[in-house]
C-alpha cells in the first residue's frame, strides 16, 4: 500500500476494532468557571498533560483512572482512557476532571482488558474540545494503536503542512495526531520501527505511551524534556508522569525512563529497552522542580518537596528581610516558605487561608457582592498579619495580577509591611514544550525589570532566586552555562532545541530576556 494508502487506513478515533464509548453514550461533562472566584491559581503556569499506563493488571481500567486522579493538578480540562482486551480498543473521553468521568463501576465496566492507557490534559497546542481528547486512537492495516503524549512538538505546524500536502486527513488539531500520520506513512514493516522513524522527524518535548495489540511502548524524548517513570505492581508494569501516581495504585517504583529511551512491553510482560536516538546531554524541564510536580514526587532522583524548600533556603540567604512573619502564598508557595523560615529564623505562619470546599460551580454571587467572592477561596489571616512585615513567598510570577491581588489583601488586613520573595527566577520567555505560558507581552518579566515589577505589584520589596540559586537547590553547584543541566529556557530564552514553527519575528523576542537582579 503506498503512502497515501496508509494515510486513509490512519483515522483518529474510528475504527474496525475500536469502539469510542464517551461519544456514543453522550456522558460528557465540563464545569464552568466562577468569573468572581479569587483563584490563585489562575495566573500560573500549567503543564499541558499527564499520562498513565499500565499492562498485565487484570483491572487494568480502575487502576489507570485511580493513576490519573493523582496526575489531575497536570491537567484538569479533558481526560480519556483507552483499554485493550486482546481483540479491541475501547476509549472513554470526556471533558472535566477525572471523578466527573470515571467514578462509577460502570464506567470502568465499559473499558475491558488488561492493558490500558489514560490522559489528563490542559490545552496548548490544538486547543479545547473533544476531539483533541486523548489517547488518540488510529487503525493501520497492520493494526491499530492508541497514544497518549505529554509534551509539545515544536515542529508540528510544518509537518503538518507537509503531511496534508501529500493527501492526509487530519481529525483533530492536536499535534499528537502528526505522530500518528508519521507512523502510517512510515515504510519500516514493524510498528516499533515505524514510531522511531516517525519520531527521527519530530522536535520539541514528548512522554509517550502507546498501546498496540502486541503490547504498550513507552517513550521519552532525547532530551528528556517532560518526565517518565517506570513502576511495578505485582506482574503488572506502569508507566506514568510521576512516581506520586505510582504511589497512589500501590506500585513500586522501578527508575525513570531516560532520555531518548523506548521501553516495549509485551502482552507476556517481556520487557525490552531501546535507545534508537543516540547519546544527547538530557535537559529535564527545570519547572517541576519548581511547581509542576506534586510535592510528594520524586523528580530526576530528588524529592520534589526537599527541592522546593531548598530554593527557599537560597533565596533566603540571597534576598534577607528584616520581617516578622513569612507567609506562604497557598498551597504551591508553602514548601519555599517552610525552607525561607528555616534559614532565616523568621517565624512560619500562615497568614493566607485557602478554602478547599469552594469548587467552579458555587453558586454565582450578586452583582453587590462581587467584591466579597473574591475571598471565598483565599482569605488573610487578619488576626496574625495586622501590624506585621510580611515575607510572602510565592513559586512564580506570570502576568503578575495575581500577586497584585495578594499584597493588596496583606494591606488591606492591616500588614505594615509586605515584601515579595519569589522562588524562581524571572519567567521572562515562553515554553513551547508544553506549558500553557502567556505570550510574552503578557508575562510581567517579559516587559519589566525587577524594579517595576516590584512597582507593578506594590510590594516593599521584590527579589528572585537566582539561576545558580535554583540549581544549587536541586543539589548542582550551579548552572553550567556551557552546557545547562536541565532546560530552564523561560528563566534564560536559552531554547535547548530548534523552534522551527516560529517566525522569526517571535524567535527574535524569545531571546530577548532581563538580567536576574537583586531585591527592588
Amino acid at each position: 500500500m503506498d503512502g497515501l494508502g496508509l494515510l486513509f487506513h490512519a483515522v483518529v478515533a474510528i475504527g474496525a476494532n475500536h469502539r469510542d464509548i464517551a461519544n456514543k453514550s453522550g456522558t460528557l461533562r465540563m464545569t464552568s468557571s466562577d468569573p468572581f472566584a479569587f483563584d490563585l491559581d489562575g495566573d500560573k503556569l500549567r503543564e499541558e498533560c499527564g499520562v498513565f499506563g499500565v499492562i498485565g493488571a487484570t483491572d487494568a481500567a480502575a487502576a489507570c483512572a485511580l493513576g490519573l486522579h493523582a496526575l489531575q493538578h497536570r491537567g484538569q480540562e479533558a481526560v480519556g482512557i483507552t483499554s485493550f482486551d486482546g481483540t479491541e480498543f475501547f476509549t472513554r473521553r470526556g471533558l472535566g476532571h477525572v471523578a466527573d468521568n470515571f467514578s462509577t463501576g460502570e464506567s470502568i465496566a465499559e473499558l475491558p482488558g488488561t492493558m490500558a492507557a489514560g490522559h489528563v490534559r490542559y490545552s496548548t497546542t490544538g486547543g479545547a474540545g473533544l476531539r483533541n481528547v486523548q489517547p488518540l486512537y488510529a487503525d493501520l492495516a497492520s493494526g491499530g494503536f492508541a497514544v497518549a503524549h505529554n509534551g509539545n512538538i515544536s515542529n508540528a505546524m510544518a509537518l503538518r503542512q507537509e503531511l496534508v500536502q501529500n493527501g492526509a486527513i487530519f481529525q483533530s488539531t492536536s499535534d499528537t495526531e502528526v505522530i500518528i500520520h508519521l507512523v502510517a506513512t512510515s515504510r519500516f514493516p514493524t510498528l516499533l520501527d515505524k514510531f522511531v522513524d516517525a519520531l527521527r522527524m519530530v522536535e520539541g518535548a514528548y512522554s509517550l505511551v502507546v498501546m498496540t495489540p502486541r503490547g504498550m511502548l513507552a517513550c521519552r524524548d532525547p532530551l528528556g524534556i517532560r518526565p517518565l517513570v517506570m513502576g511495578r505492581l505485582g506482574d503488572a508494569t506502569i508507566f506514568a508522569s510521576e512516581t506520586v501516581a505510582l504511589d497512589v495504585v500501590g506500585a513500586e517504583f522501578v527508575r525513570q525512563i531516560d532520555p531518548g529511551e523506548l521501553v516495549e512491553v509485551e502482552l507476556d510482560g517481556k520487557i525490552t529497552s531501546h535507545h534508537p536516538f543516540g547519546n544527547h546531554k538530557p535537559r529535564p524541564c527545570i519547572f517541576e522542580h519548581v511547581y509542576f510536580s506534586r510535592p510528594d514526587s520524586v523528580f530526576n532522583g530528588r524529592s520534589v518537596y526537599g527541592s522546593r524548600r531548598n530554593i527557599g533556603m537560597e533565596l533566603a540567604k540571597e534576598s534577607p528581610c528584616d520581617a516578622d512573619l513569612v507567609v506562604p502564598v497557598p498551597d504551591s508557595g508553602v514548601p519555599a516558605a517552610i525552607g525561607y523560615s528555616q534559614e532565616s529564623g523568621i517565624p512560619f505562619e500562615l497568614g493566607i487561608i485557602r478554602s478547599h470546599y469552594v469548587g467552579r460551580t458555587f453558586i454565582q454571587p450578586s452583582d453587590g457582592a462581587r467584591n466579597a467572592g473574591v475571598k471565598r477561596k483565599h482569605n488573610a489571616n487578619r488576626a496574625l498579619v495586622e501590624g506585621k512585615r510580611i515575607v510572602l513567598i510565592d513559586d512564580s510570577i506570570v502576568r503578575g495580577t495575581t500577586s497584585l491581588k495578594i499584597v493588596q489583601m496583606m494591606r488591606d488586613a492591616g500588614a505594615r509591611e509586605v515584601h515579595f520573595r519569589v522562588a524562581s527566577p524571572p519567567t521572562g520567555n515562553g515554553c513551547y514544550y508544553g506549558v500553557d505560558t502567556p505570550e510574552r507581552s503578557k508575562l510581567l518579566a517579559g516587559r519589566m525589570n525587577i524594579a517595576a515589577m516590584r512597582e507593578f505589584i506594590q510590594a516593599d520589596s521584590l527579589a528572585f532566586v537566582s539561576i545558580d540559586g535554583l540549581y544549587r537547590a536541586v543539589g548542582l553547584d550551579g548552572r553550567n552555562n556551557a552546557c545547562p543541566q536541565y532546560c530552564d529556557a523561560c528563566f534564560t530564552g536559552e531554547y535547548p532545541t530548534a523552534l522551527t514553527d516560529l517566525s522569526t519575528r517571535e524567535k527574535e523576542e524569545a531571546q530577548l530576556t532581563f538580567p536576574v537582579g537583586k531585591v527592588a
